[in-house]
């Protein structure tokens, strides 16, 4: 089962008239922490909790309930894929410096960027070691669910 925007936002509107200040969520997929703050606004953080596997050319998620978007492959290379549609930003604050810039060593649990949906700040994770070879989008384009954010030299593609 995948979620679409629409999905995204009728939880959205349910959490917001919820009277909690705190809400954690985990999957086999991911884990999304969110607090209310004082002035009534929710702050996250999420995590990727799958971890990337390489199948031929292909990167491919480990899967439990639905499926994890799948970037597209460029030979040699693994893609980054959002995780949701949104807005890019290449960096926590406007002025800030990107979380990486082409040439980067990066981890599984490198942030690379951030995905704004539906008001909500979605942190996206490498998802694999490697070093960043391409970034695709533009800080503020809008991105696909699945898209390639950028791409990893892995050493591991063939």
């Amino acid at each position: 089962m995948s979620l679409s925007g629409e999905d995204v936002q009728d939880i959205l509107r349910i959490v917001d008239g919820m009277e909690v200040d705190r809400l954690r969520l985990r999957t086999g997929r991911f884990e999304l922490s969110l607090r209310r703050g004082e002035d009534g606004e929710w702050t996250q953080s999420a995590r990727t909790t799958a971890e990337p596997v390489l199948v031929g050319e292909r990167d491919v998620r480990h899967e439990t309930a639905s499926p994890q978007p799948t970037a597209p492959v460029r030979e040699g290379l693994t893609g980054v894929p959002t995780p949701l549609p949104g807005a890019f930003y290449r960096a926590p604050k406007p002025g800030s410096p990107p979380f990486v810039e082409v040439g980067d060593e990066v981890t599984e649990t490198t942030v690379v960027g951030i995905v704004e949906t539906m008001k909500l700040m979605n942190s996206v994770y490498a998802g694999a070691v490697g070093t960043v070879a391409e970034i695709c989008l533009a800080d503020g384009d809008f991105a696909e669910q699945g898209a390639a954010l950028m791409f990893l030299e892995t050493g591991a593609a063939p």
